[in-house]
């Protein structure tokens, strides 16, 4: 068996690897450099991407710490509302209740007051009756009319004798 080389150097063999380095020249200049620039571009693109991607997560955070902020700050304000509005209920609460002691203490204090005013009201009547039953008592007892007023000025004279000794 004779064997017959795979490849054999010959003028055709020169002329296709010619033509492939001519077809390999022109495709180059051809192709690859608007392919290259076309994947420089499409590479500049998604690298602007990218970044406009991280300057819009930083961006998003900067915002969702300002909200964070502003939804602490919008609490703490809340929590302050309602301590100022406790406080406003605690001194209005203690306010009623010193109202009502002051009214109750003045309640007290008219009460005494229409109490003695009574008092002395009704020991002016129970005087007054004494005295007219010591008239009655004594003008029966010495069967003649005596003056009236010299009476109950002897009565009043009597009856502050009696007061003084209780």
């Amino acid at each position: 068996m004779d064997f017959k080389p795979v490849v054999t150097i010959s003028w055709e063999l020169l002329f296709q690897i010619i033509n492939t380095v001519i077809l390999f020249l022109v495709l180059k200049k051809i192709l690859f450099k608007p392919v290259l620039n076309i994947i420089e571009k499409r590479e500049n693109m998604i690298q602007e991407d990218l970044a406009a991607g991280a300057k819009a997560k930083n961006e998003g955070i900067a915002l969702k710490k300002e909200y964070e902020e502003k939804v602490s700050i919008a609490k703490e304000e809340g929590r302050e509302i309602i301590r100022q509005a406790t406080a406003r209920a605690e001194e209005k609460s203690n306010q009623i209740i010193s109202d009502a002691q002051a009214e109750v203490v003045s309640l007290k204090a008219k009460a005494s007051k229409d109490i003695a005013q009574e008092k002395e009201q009704a020991i002016a009547e129970i005087r007054n009756d004494i005295s007219d039953i010591a008239i009655l008592a004594a003008s029966k007892v010495l069967e003649e009319d005596i003056d009236k007023s010299k009476h109950e000025d002897l009565i009043e004279k009597f009856i502050k004798e009696v007061g003084e000794a209780k």
